[in-house]
């Protein structure tokens, strides 16, 4: 099943995610997951995003990297992860989001992160990231925290996205995949 993604100014992706009950089947709800990602040309999507406020998050970060980078991807899910630690350099990087189509901007996050999750057969489990991979768990993490990209964006920057985040919560943008939109 390819789910619709709520868009920018729907209250669920501002909230905290709720853990999932350890042991529930979540086969079918992943790979419906994977389904909305893949169809949205996404490299990762948290339940949030499709208006599920649990805490759960697909990711496939081999399409992040050129065939010269020494790093391999991942295509996974993570259940109720928690973020240990992150450290390593601070890099930049210019991110997007399925929920906020056609906007963009650089953030600042630390290379490598330690996450405890859950896989899809209810392993727990404790493994360190790096590089993309680092970034988009990162990105996704966030969503289960309730936090946006645009969240970490100061002064201008955020001023200058102002009226177009308003027209993405009318709808008002063009994508590729279906959408709900809180303003439509």
């Amino acid at each position: 099943m390819i789910y619709p993604i709520v868009s920018y100014g729907n209250p669920i992706l501002t909230k905290e995610a709720e853990d999932i009950e350890e042991g529930k089947d979540l086969k079918e709800f992943i790979d419906s997951m994977f389904a909305t990602m893949d169809h949205a040309n996404g490299v990762g999507l948290a339940a949030p995003q499709i208006n599920q406020g649990v805490r759960l998050f697909v990711i496939d970060s081999s399409l992040m990297l050129d065939e010269d980078d020494t790093e391999k991807g991942i295509r996974r899910a993570f259940i109720n992860p928690i973020l240990l630690d992150e450290y390593g350099d601070d890099f930049g990087f210019e991110e997007g989001c399925l929920s906020i189509p056609d906007v963009r901007a650089e953030i600042i996050r630390p290379e490598k992160l330690t996450l405890e999750y859950y896989d899809e057969n209810w392993n727990l489990k404790e493994e360190e990231f790096s590089g993309m991979t680092a970034r988009v768990i990162q990105h996704e993490y966030d969503h289960l925290e309730g936090i946006l990209f645009v969240d970490y964006l100061k002064g201008l920057k955020k001023r200058l996205l102002k009226s177009k985040l308003i027209d993405i919560s009318k709808g008002k943008v063009p994508t590729d995949y279906r959408m709900i939109y809180p303003l439509k």
